[in-house]
């Protein structure tokens, strides 16, 4: 057992020495190159490194040297200052050449004329030119100076607005005519009939379940058209009876305003229910009118608007049957077949347009709008 055991520890022995001799060679020199570079690492991070930067004109350990002055922002930059130096140089040249010119004497009253001297220095002179002995104090303007007259000899400031032949002059109407654009969207709105077209074509765009189309802009320009289509005898009327009388001076400033309100107050009240009448006239405590010419335009207005928008969900209620019916249907063929999570708005679109099509809608819509407004025309 000896010698076995003897043997065989031989064996291992070899075995061993020869594993040895044929591992590979890479191993030493693989840790020697990770010694070589963790040992100046760690002396660096203990000691630091050394400032090989710091020297005068080098630059920075990972930076590159930046050149200011050929970078296209400095170029920028000292164009604008060059600009700037000589627009002040520009500037004061001109003020300093304004400063010298002389400035000629005005008066309120009249241009002032060259004397023999000025009352101011206690020598003679006056404005007309002759000889006269001043005290060398400021001439006293007395109130009568001041005064501007029209022209009449009386005094005081007048201004009239109309021309020489009683029409009013340019700018008068052009100054009415810039307020008359300012103010038109909100009497577009509160006495015309576009409230109740766009109203209702808004309400036909929701019961086709289509929330964005048409879009705003084309039912607002459809009812602009819709209501200068319907509003036309009415303009005409305002046109005849203040508008052209005033441009050729026959009415006053009131008065073109009193003959234009006339047809917008008819229009208004062919179309106002007295129910919302009264209800406007007790919520503004005033007396109950006489007649409808005693009625103010500050309760026809809102009463005319609320029931503009009462006949527009009326119209809007009787477009809304036939859509629900259709969504009635769909939505319970969709329960009938199991189909719950289908959404019956997505079937019941098509169906919907389909009859909206066949029974030209928009064509019924547009004429029954018109036809309810004929008989102020």
């Amino acid at each position: 057992m000896s010698a076995s055991a003897a043997h065989r520890a031989t064996g291992a022995a070899a075995h061993r020495a020869t594993r040895a001799s044929s591992a590979p060679t890479f191993v030493p020199a693989f840790a020697t190159a990770l010694r070589q570079r963790v040992r100046p690492t760690l002396r660096d991070g203990l000691r630091g490194a050394p400032l090989r930067h710091a020297r005068l004109g080098a630059p920075a350990v990972g930076a590159a040297p930046v050149r200011f002055a050929d970078t296209r922002l400095a170029r920028a930059v000292v164009v604008a200052l060059l600009a700037m130096v000589v627009a002040s140089g520009l500037v004061m040249l001109i003020g300093q050449q304004a400063s010298a010119a002389p400035v000629a004497p005005t008066s309120p009253t009249a241009p002032a004329q060259p004397g023999t001297g000025t009352g101011s220095t206690g020598g003679t002179g006056s404005t007309d030119g002759s000889t006269g002995t001043g005290t060398g104090e400021t001439p006293d303007f007395t109130e009568s100076d001041q005064t501007v007259t029209d022209g009449t000899g009386t005094g005081g400031l007048n201004i009239d607005i109309n021309g020489p032949d009683g029409a009013p002059s340019q700018a008068i109407v052009t100054l009415l005519g810039i307020t008359l654009l300012s103010v038109a969207p909100a009497l577009l709105l509160m006495m015309t009939s576009f409230t109740k077209i766009f109203v209702v074509l808004a309400m036909t765009r929701n019961a086709l379940a289509l929330p964005s189309i048409p879009p705003n802009q084309v039912l607002a320009g459809l009812a602009l058209f819709l209501s200068l289509f319907i509003m036309a005898p009415i303009l005409g009327h305002i046109n005849d009876d203040a508008v052209q009388p005033y441009l050729n001076g026959q009415l006053d400033f009131q008065g073109a305003i009193d003959a234009g309100a006339a047809p917008l107050r008819e229009f208004m009240l062919a179309h106002t229910r007295e129910e919302d009448l009264a209800l406007m006239t007790r919520s503004a405590d005033q007396p109950n009118p006489a007649s409808q010419a005693d009625v103010p335009m500050l309760t026809l207005i809102p009463s005319f608007m609320i029931s503009e928008l009462r006949a527009a969900f009326i119209i809007g209620f009787v477009i809304f049957i036939p859509f629900l019916v259709i969504d009635l249907v769909v939505s319970a063929a969709l329960m009938s077949m199991g189909m719950m999570m289908l959404p019956p708005v997505m079937i019941s679109l098509p169906f919907k347009i389909l009859l909206f099509v066949l029974v030209d809608g928009w064509g019924l819509i547009i004429t029954s709008l018109i036809e309810s407004y004929q008989v102020s025309a």
